[in-house]
């Protein structure tokens, strides 16, 4: 599944973060339930404009973020690395 067919953004809907489309329902949303624990019937109990896979859409968006964000903090502690090695060197 892409993400990407069923997330998106608008700066003048939900204050521009990302939410499924065709509703107001914000990704950030349904990670909250995810993390409180609450299943997916009653995520989808509570939204009904839902599908599961909305909410398979919205773990692989934050999966997708993870990821590039685990990346970007192994490319600044490169960097970090290689300054204080240049600066040992000098």
């Amino acid at each position: 599944m892409v993400w990407k067919d069923r997330i998106t953004t608008d700066p003048s809907i939900c204050h521009g973060k990302a939410y499924i489309k065709g509703t107001r329902i914000m990704v950030s949303v349904i990670l909250d339930n995810l993390a409180a624990r609450v299943s997916q019937a009653e995520i989808l109990q509570s939204y009904p404009t839902l599908t599961p896979e909305d909410i398979f859409a919205t773990i692989n968006y934050a999966a997708e973020l993870a990821s590039e964000q685990a990346d970007n903090l192994q490319m600044e502690k490169e960097k970090y690395e290689s300054i204080n090695i240049s600066a040992k060197v000098k």
